[in-house]
C-alpha cells in the first residue's frame, strides 16, 4: 500500500534539461521502425487469415475438416491469452525485445507449418500448433503501436502512426483473400493465376499449399533477420515530454484502470463492436447465402470493408493530427455511419418485412461501409484510450481492452456454436452493439492529459 502511494507522489517529469538545450527531438529512422513493424504486423494477419480463403482446397488435399477450418481461425483469439505477459514486457523492457519475440514466434509458427511430411494426421497437428505460435505474436502486433508512437513521434504524428501501424494488421488479414487464391487453385479445376494447368489433382494442390506456407516462412524469416538487425526499443532522445515522462507501475496501473469508469465506458464502446464484428465477418458467407450471394462475393465485401477501413482510417488520423482533441468527433461521426449502414443491412436482410429492394450494389454498399466505419475506428480509440489514463502505460491500457475485445468475439463463437441454423440475428447483435457504443461515446467525457502536458510543458 505504501509502495503504491510513493508511487502516486513520485513526479511525471525528470529534472529538467541544463542549458537551455533541448530535451526532445524526432529523429528520420521513426519511419525506418513504422515500416518495420507494419510490415511485422501485415504478415503476422496474413499468416493468420492463410486457411479461410483457401478452406475447400485445404479440404480437398489436407483432409482437413469444418472443426479445423474454425480452429485455425480460433488460434488468433486463443493467443491472447498471455497478452498481460506481452504487455508487462513492453511496458518494463521495451519494444525491442517483444517485437523481436513476436517475429521468433511468427518464424517458429510459419516453419511448423511448411514441415514436408507426408503424414496427414501430423501434417495437420503441425499446422495448427504452428497457427498458434502467430496467434501468440498477436498481443505484440496489435497492441504495441500506441507505444510505438508515443516512444518515437512527435504528437502532431502520433495518431497517423498509431493508425498505420495498427491497420496494417488488419490489410494483412484482407491480403489474405488475394495471396490464398492467388497461388492455390481451387478443387473444382479452376486455374490459379501462376500456373496454366486446368486439371488440378490432389497432389498438385498440396504442392501450391506448400509453395504458399514456404514463401510466408520465408518472409517472416527475413522480417525476423531484419528485426534483430535493427529495432532499438527508443531514439537516443525523447520525441516529447509525455515519450520522457515517468508511467505508473503495472500493479498500481491495473488499479486505475478498473476503477476508471470512464475508460471502463470507452473500452465497452471499443470492445463490443470489434469482437462482434470479428465474429459476423466469419459467417458472413453463411449470412448472405440465403439471399443468394456466393462465397466468393462475401470474400470480396469482406477484403474491400478492410481495406477501406485502413484508407479511411490513416486519412482521418492525419486529419486528427492537424486538428488535435477531436478524438471523440471522429469516433462520433465514424460510429453513426456504423449504425446506419449496419442497420440498413439488418433491415435489407428481413425485406419480408421491410420489402427493401436486394441488390448487389446495396448488399456490398451496406457490408462494405459497416467494415469501413468499426475498422477505421481503431486507431483513434487506441488514442483516446491512452489520453483518458496517463500516465498508465500504453501496453497495459491498450492489451486490456483487446483482450476484453477478444472475450466478446469468443463469446459470441460459443453461441454461435448452439445457434447456427439461422445465424440473422448477429446482423442486429451488430446493429445493436454499434449503437450502444455511440451512446456510450455520446456520454463519455473526453480528456487529453497527455496532450496537454506536452502542450503546456513544452510552452
Amino acid at each position: 500500500m505504501w509502495a503504491a502511494e510513493e508511487e502516486e507522489r513520485r513526479p511525471l517529469l525528470g529534472p529538467p534539461p541544463c542549458h537551455g538545450s533541448s530535451s526532445s527531438r524526432v529523429f528520420g529512422r521513426r519511419w525506418l521502425v513504422l515500416g518495420i513493424f507494419s510490415l511485422l504486423g501485415f504478415v503476422q494477419g496474413l499468416v493468420w487469415n492463410s486457411w479461410g480463403p483457401i478452406q475447400n482446397s485445404a479440404r480437398r488435399a489436407l483432409g482437413f475438416t469444418t472443426r479445423d477450418i474454425s480452429l485455425l481461425v480460433l488460434w488468433g483469439p486463443i493467443g491472447f491469452v498471455p497478452c498481460f505477459l506481452f504487455t508487462w514486457l513492453m511496458d518494463t523492457r521495451g519494444l525491442r525485445l517483444t517485437v523481436v519475440l513476436a517475429a521468433l514466434l511468427m518464424s517458429i509458427g510459419t516453419l511448423l507449418r511448411c514441415i514436408p511430411i507426408n503424414n496427414l494426421l501430423i501434417k495437420r497437428w503441425l499446422i495448427h500448433t504452428g497457427q498458434l505460435f502467430n496467434g501468440l505474436a498477436g498481443p505484440v502486433v496489435v497492441n504495441a503501436p500506441p507505444f510505438l508512437s508515443t516512444t518515437w513521434f512527435a504528437p502532431d504524428q502520433r495518431a497517423t502512426a498509431t493508425a498505420i501501424a495498427s491497420l496494417f494488421n488488419y490489410f494483412g488479414g484482407a491480403c489474405a483473400f488475394l495471396v490464398g487464391p492467388l497461388v492455390v487453385p481451387a478443387p473444382n479445376g479452376t486455374t490459379p493465376l501462376l500456373t496454366g494447368d486446368l486439371s488440378q489433382s490432389n497432389d498438385s494442390i498440396k504442392d501450391h499449399i506448400q509453395a504458399l506456407l514456404f514463401a510466408e516462412f520465408a518472409v517472416t524469416v527475413l522480417l525476423l533477420a531484419v528485426v534483430v538487425a535493427y529495432f532499438p526499443s527508443h531514439p537516443p532522445l525523447p520525441p516529447s515530454i509525455a515519450a520522457a515522462s515517468q508511467r505508473l507501475n503495472y500493479r498500481t496501473s491495473i488499479c486505475r484502470l478498473l476503477g476508471n469508469f470512464r475508460f471502463l465506458m470507452i473500452a465497452s464502446a471499443f470492445a463490443m463492436p470489434l469482437g462482434i464484428l470479428a465474429g459476423w465477418t466469419g459467417v458472413l458467407d453463411i449470412i448472405v447465402t440465403p439471399l443468394k450471394v456466393s462465397q466468393v462475393d462475401a470474400g470480396w465485401i469482406g477484403f474491400w470493408s478492410v481495406i477501406g477501413g485502413c484508407v479511411v482510417g490513416i486519412l482521418c488520423a492525419r486529419f486528427a493530427d492537424f486538428f488535435r482533441g477531436i478524438l471523440k468527433l471522429i469516433l462520433l461521426l465514424l460510429f453513426s455511419g456504423a449504425t446506419l449502414s449496419s442497420a440498413w443491412f439488418a433491415l435489407t436482410c428481413f425485406n419480408s418485412v421491410t420489402h427493401l429492394p436486394i441488390t448487389r450494389v446495396t448488399l456490398y454498399t451496406s457490408c462494405i461501409l459497416t467494415g469501413v466505419f468499426i475498422i477505421s475506428s481503431v486507431p483513434f480509440f487506441f488514442e483516446l484510450f491512452v489520453e483518458t489514463v496517463y500516465p498508465v502505460p500504453e501496453g497495459i491500457t491498450c492489451g486490456f481492452v483487446t483482450f476484453l475485445s477478444n472475450i466478446f468475439m469468443g463469446l459470441l463463437l460459443l453461441f454461435l456454436a448452439f445457434y447456427h441454423t439461422d445465424v440473422s440475428w448477429l446482423n442486429w447483435c451488430l446493429t445493436a452493439s454499434c449503437m450502444f457504443s455511440l451512446v456510450l461515446i455520446l456520454l463519455f467525457k473526453e480528456s487529453y492529459d497527455r496532450l496537454y502536458l506536452d502542450v503546456l510543458v513544452s510552452v
